[in-house]
């Protein structure tokens, strides 16, 4: 996999304002504020390189205002770090493309893994299935 590496200029000129906050600048948007996917078979892609990262069959109602998911499409796309921010320990997930922040994985999502991705939606595009 080659890494997608850009300017911030390059991101900004690419990205809508939100997603750069978001995703080069580790940022959160509200809760509730972009969760308007549709519910039709495909994936979920990586608004900065298009990476595929998650699919629609991963996909589940956790309650939290951000789009959630069990899964990764495949866990080379998706990487962890450690995030200490806010005064807690928690999991970020990054592209590993390109590096961009997506959000963060907890365990207390349903089966069959017990994880839950919550992922801010405006750091994801869909495309459907044909």
């Amino acid at each position: 996999m080659d890494k997608v590496m850009k300017s911030d200029q390059e991101w900004k000129a690419q990205l809508s304002e939100l997603a750069f906050k978001v995703t080069r600048q580790h940022g959160t948007e509200r809760a509730f504020t972009n969760d308007n996917f549709p519910k039709d078979p495909g994936t979920y892609r990586c608004v900065c390189c298009d990476a595929p990262l998650f699919d629609q069959k991963t996909k589940f109602e956790s309650g939290t205002g951000w789009p959630s998911f069990y899964a990764p499409l495949n866990s080379d796309m998706v990487a962890e770090t450690e995030d200490r921010s806010w005064f807690m320990r928690r999991t970020e997930v990054h592209c590993n493309q390109c590096d961009a922040h997506l959000g963060h994985v907890f365990p207390d999502g349903p089966r069959p893994t017990g994880l839950r991705y919550c992922i801010n939606g405006v750091a994801l595009t869909f495309e459907a299935e044909d």
